[in-house]
């Protein structure tokens, strides 16, 4: 997996480099063999290395620039915070680390439509500048923002347990930025080691390139915040199945339990909150958008979290 990793890192550097003309140039080849009696396939640049799920349609067949540009309408808005700054082609980018790990090519047509649209519910959610009478409705204006305005600290963690692995860097600050924002500068540490990024000396790369932007979002959906956990990734596709102390906390698999998993007691746990409902209202709009159908969304047990117990207990300084 290490030298797979790194190999779809150099394809994503140079698609950057390129300005992602592949994404819109290059026909895919599906390449299939078997190995251990398993069928597993690529797909050119786009799912890049052989896997089960590249055998699948991939995220660019099922979801294109026209959806894209409906899901977030009013990004580039005189109004809006990050004009010019997001687009398609940097959404596409950014997913081919994880296409051939099950981003958005798990399972069938629906449940990959699903995921894309739940994903994004989550970046429309936490980037939206929309209110009750904006132009085109308060769910249309996801991707208004690319990072934090005004931010209030440096969220430098300085303590022993951080200091060591990850050293704030000199007049770095660690602010909210991304599709779906980061704080922290051990999370730019984390998700820089992944992504093969100096994110910790230069967080504001994710903040200047979208693509980037992008990936450190897609990471945080598809990475368990601990060792025996599930993903947000895990809990939605049904990779995740419950034990006896999560049924009895009421976790349940589906859209909630992502919720769960990104945000804890911030959004989970505290009845029928706005900052949920938000969340869950981008995913069925987006549903809607994409031609999926909010019915395909499941009843209010699988959508909510209003009634579990978060995974991991939170303080809203340290998120």
């Amino acid at each position: 997996m290490g030298q797979q990793w790194l190999k779809l890192a150099l394809i994503v550097a140079v698609l950057v480099a390129l300005g992602g003309d592949l994404v819109d140039g290059e026909e895919k080849t599906i390449l299939v063999k078997t190995v251990k009696g398993k069928k597993v396939c690529s797909q050119g640049w786009e799912c890049p290395y052989y896997s089960q799920f590249c055998c699948n349609q991939t995220i660019s067949d099922l979801f294109q620039t026209y959806q894209f540009e409906n899901l977030f309408s009013k990004r580039n808005s005189p109004v809006a915070h990050a004009v010019g700054f997001w687009d398609y082609r940097s959404f596409i980018t950014a997913s081919i680390m994880y296409q051939p790990l099950g981003f958005g090519t798990t399972g069938g047509k629906y449940m990959q439509m699903r995921e894309i649209a739940a994903f994004l519910g989550h970046v429309g959610s936490k980037t939206s500048c929309g209110y009750g009478v904006a132009t085109g409705g308060p769910l249309a204006w996801g991707l208004c923002y690319n990072k934090e305005e005004s931010p209030m600290q440096s969220y430098c963690d300085d303590s022993d347990k951080y200091k060591l692995i990850f050293p704030c860097a000199p007049g770095a600050d660690y602010y909210g930025r991304g599709a779906i924002p980061i704080y922290w500068n051990f999370n730019y540490g984390y998700v820089g080691e992944a992504l093969k990024l100096d994110l910790l000396n230069h967080p504001e790369w994710v903040s200047e390139n979208a693509t980037i932007g992008f990936q450190t979002a897609i990471w945080r959906w598809m990475t368990p915040i601990k060792e025996g956990q599930p993903s947000a990734h895990d809990v939605f596709v049904g990779n995740w199945k419950p034990t006896k102390n999560d049924t009895d906390a009421k976790r349940a698999p589906g859209f909630g339990a992502t919720m769960n998993i990104m945000y804890g007691n911030l959004v989970c746990g505290q009845g029928d909150i706005d900052s949920m409902n938000n969340i869950i209202s981008h995913y069925l709009y987006y549903l809607d958008l994409m031609g999926v159908g909010r019915e395909m969304a499941g009843p209010n047990e699988v959508l909510s979290c209003a009634e579990q117990k978060p995974f991991n207990p939170i303080e809203s300084s340290t998120t």
